[in-house]
């Protein structure tokens, strides 16, 4: 069990809150984001406490930290947090619902948000500052890089690997033994079915690249 400190006063935040208080051993004892953006003192009972000024209040040597965010502007934005709180030398939790199938040996990193009814199959590799929304089927020998976030009721099928940036819509699906290139975006519903291009948006059935993204505004 460890004390921990949740980035964010949003939906995200107040979901993470709720899924450690219930399904884990953690402690949440207060919440973090950047001064200017704090309007009240405390968040679901706790204190508020501004990012910039956060190690000298809630020292890393006490405290882990936790920061579930969203994948907007390709994940860009929850990798900042997550190394801006690996410099200030906190270390990371992640959380793995109760209620997620993970099978033994699984390797799971740091800072990830792993909800209920996803399935990671043997031999899959997942790495830090990930998030699986609830009810995914990640694939045996599948290997997710950093920096990655799958919404729901996404297929990755087997030997598939996910590089990093990369986000998955609502009810995609991606055959086996594919690769997912750096910064690829699959839209809702769309079947991938060969190789991506980095930093490419992929919509339709079978997918196909529609634009690349050159600047991360599309969210």
């Amino acid at each position: 069990m460890s004390k921990v400190i949740i980035f964010g006063i949003l939906d995200t935040a107040e979901l993470a809150h709720y899924y450690l208080t219930h399904d884990s051993e953690h402690e949440i004892v207060a919440f973090t984001v950047h001064g200017k953006y704090i309007k009240k003192e405390t968040f679901k009972g706790l204190p508020v406490v501004a990012f910039e000024d956060i190690e000298y209040k809630y020292s890393p040597t006490e405290f882990s930290f936790f920061a579930p965010m969203t994948g907007k502007n390709m994940n860009r934005i929850r990798e900042r947090i997550y190394r801006s709180a690996k410099e200030k030398g906190y270390p990371l939790i992640s959380y793995i619902s109760s209620k997620a199938t993970v099978f033994p040996g699984a390797q799971i990193g740091e800072n990830c948000f792993i909800l209920e009814d996803n399935t990671i199959q043997p031999f899959t590799t997942i790495g830090d500052n990930v998030v699986l929304w609830s009810g995914n089927h990640l694939g045996h020998h599948g290997k997710i890089k950093d920096h990655v976030f799958f919404t729901s009721h996404v297929v990755l099928s087997g030997h598939c690997i996910v590089e990093s940036y990369c986000f998955l819509g609502v009810n995609s699906t991606i055959r086996d033994y594919l690769t997912l290139a750096q910064g690829t975006f699959v839209a809702m519903g769309a079947n991938v079915t060969k190789n991506t291009e980095k930093w490419g948006v992929y919509l339709g059935n079978p997918a196909q690249k529609k634009q690349e993204i050159k600047s991360f505004d599309i969210f």
